[in-house]
């Protein structure tokens, strides 16, 4: 089965294209918010932060069982963490990124604090998840949105 991860910083558009994707390539689309909650997947919210900090290791053991069990369909994986999955299990990891006035536009669109914006065109300046993506040795293709 084919598996393509969408990751990259919050805002940076990875929803918008890899629902786009999963529908031209008649793939399944999956959101990891979305999986977390179905799949009861353990979190701790950090109300400085305002986010969730999910069990990264449960998390990858539920997704890849959950993948084995699929057809041979295909799926595309949306989220900032996707690109933890192990590379055995992907075929292809995109890097969403986008400008930084623009990911600062949109993540105050979302109602973001100013110190999570901060946080997050930070690992956008840094780079954060496309060097992780090629630690885990994927490979990688990079999107500008």
């Amino acid at each position: 089965m084919k598996v393509i991860v969408v990751s990259g910083t919050p805002g940076t558009g990875k929803t918008r294209y890899a629902k786009r994707l999963a529908k031209e390539k008649n793939y399944l689309y999956i959101d990891i918010n979305e999986f977390v909650l179905k799949q009861k997947i353990p979190y701790v919210y950090d109300r400085r932060r305002k986010a969730k900090a999910v069990d990264i290791f449960e998390l990858k053991r539920k997704l890849i069982s959950h993948l084995k069990k699929l057809s041979e369909r295909g799926a595309v994986i949306d989220s900032h963490l996707a690109h933890y999955l192990p590379k055995r299990y992907v075929s292809l990891c995109i890097i969403m990124k986008c400008s930084i006035p623009k990911l600062k536009r949109r993540l105050k669109s979302r109602g973001y604090s100013e110190a999570k914006i901060s946080e997050n065109v930070d690992a956008e300046l840094f780079d954060v998840c496309f060097n992780e993506a090629l630690e885990a040795g994927h490979k990688v293709k990079v999107i500008f949105s």
